[in-house]
């Protein structure tokens, strides 16, 4: 579907360049966009191999199965339906932990791989479960201590106190935690009783 999308945002904008007589602005807007996703993908990658590289060290350490019990109670509270010891917990957890420092871009490829692991435990391969919602919500309203991102573009931009922001942050993210976990508990309860 997404690449329907793409493809048709792209045909709309050559189609305006085209009849507005602006296909090099288009062009070289097109371009310019190119080279800007191959830097941020090679600026990605060496933060990607570091974590993905961590969280292999820490799962064949035991890290990761130390962490999990730990959080154990509040994990078979959020996804009951995970079997106990599964490579999911751990990947959530680690994810989890990324986003609480702050590391978005490090939490992508653990968000990935906890994806994959609840997909390897999804019975019906073309729906999301319960559990991928319930991660979903999670990662994308992370509580971050320090939102390093936000602090970054406030400084880039010259704010005089760029951290000024945290307490607010820290407030939202965890209202929109709290009312996500609600709204999938009361919708994955929703979804039982209609089946």
């Amino acid at each position: 579907m997404l690449n329907y999308i793409w493809i048709g945002l792209l045909m709309i904008g050559f189609t305006f360049g085209i009849v507005n007589g602006r296909l090099d602005d288009v062009t070289k807007a097109a371009m310019d966009s190119s080279q800007t996703a191959v830097t941020v993908c090679i600026g990605l990658l060496g933060v990607m191999c570091l974590w993905t590289g961590l969280m292999k060290i820490a799962e064949k350490s035991g890290l990761i199965r130390i962490i999990g019990r730990a959080v154990r109670p509040v994990l078979r509270f959020l996804f009951p339906e995970i079997p106990k010891e599964h490579p999911a917990l751990g990947a959530i957890v680690m994810n989890l932990v990324a986003n609480f420092l702050g590391l978005g871009n490090a939490a992508t490829p653990l968000g990935i791989k906890a994806m994959k692991e609840l997909q390897s435990i999804n019975k019906d391969k073309k729906t999301a479960t319960n559990a991928m919602c319930m991660f979903l919500v999670l990662n994308t309203a992370a509580i971050q201590l320090v939102p390093a991102n936000i602090i970054a573009l406030r400084t880039s931009e010259g704010s005089k106190k760029p951290a000024e922001i945290i307490i607010c942050i820290w407030i939202a993210s965890v209202c929109a935690t709290i009312m996500g976990i609600i709204a999938a508990k009361m919708l994955s309860a929703v979804w039982k009783k209609d089946n």
